[in-house]
């Protein structure tokens, strides 16, 4: 290993020496504290996620860039993974009515870039970190056709709600016909006894942005209050 740094892969190694795991903990230790610090102030966001394929002349591209603009339009704060395709059609939505956008960007053998449509962007080594960092700070998440990282984020999300680690968040998928098999095996979990009959309605599926928005706003209200923002201090580079 060298004095490579530890990456994900070598996470899954097993124990390394002392030293080495010591430097590990620091490091997510510091990713946690950059990610924090630039996140400090974005205000309350609605994450919206989705597949990073997607071009701009696809028609999802231009639904969640439309969204991205509504949901900047109720006063919060756009917030996504800060990556290509569906990522950059919400932050470019929410730029086009002058809203506030935001990106949680992971680096990627492939190396993922933050879109150009960002206000503000954190670059994070970590998946583990950068999900932390995602549910911080929103109020709920808006979820677009995606592939397994999507899916990731998304079960994550309801995982902690059903498990009540988080109060009514609003999770909302976009896009009836591509979650149809998705709300089948939903529907088989239910039969089979591996969830609650209730936990069916711990999400919505939609075509109507209208209903999606109506289900987060009635979910936002009923959700204590996240923190306000505190004041800059030029002490600390802010």
């Amino acid at each position: 290993m060298g004095k490579r740094k530890l990456s994900n892969v070598q996470l899954l190694e097993g124990p390394h020496n002392r030293f080495t795991e010591l430097l590990f903990g620091f490091r997510v230790l510091s990713e946690f504290l950059k990610g924090f610090r630039k996140l400090h102030f974005v205000g309350p966001c609605i994450s919206i996620f989705g597949g990073a394929r997607f071009t701009p002349d696809s028609e999802t591209y231009q639904k969640a860039k439309e969204m991205g603009g509504r949901v900047s339009e109720m006063g919060f704060t756009v917030l996504t993974g800060g990556g290509p395709g569906i990522m950059q059609a919400a932050n470019e939505g929410a730029k086009a009515v002058g809203g506030k956008s935001v990106g949680v960007n992971i680096e990627l053998p492939f190396e993922q870039k933050p879109n150009p449509y960002l206000d503000v962007w954190v670059d994070i080594r970590y998946f583990f970190v950068r999900k932390v960092l995602l549910f911080k700070y929103s109020f709920g998440f808006i979820v677009f056709p995606g592939g397994f990282g999507t899916l990731d984020e998304m079960f994550e999300a309801l995982t902690l709600i059903q498990t009540q680690k988080v109060p009514n968040f609003p999770v909302v998928l976009i896009d009836t016909e591509y979650w149809s098999p998705l709300k089948k095996l939903i529907e088989t979990f239910k039969e089979k006894g591996s969830i609650s009959p209730n936990d069916t309605e711990l999400l919505l599926i939609t075509d109507d942005f209208n209903e999606a928005l109506d289900f987060v706003k009635s979910k936002v209200d009923t959700m204590p209050r996240k923190r306000s923002r505190y004041q800059r201090r030029w002490w600390l580079g802010e």
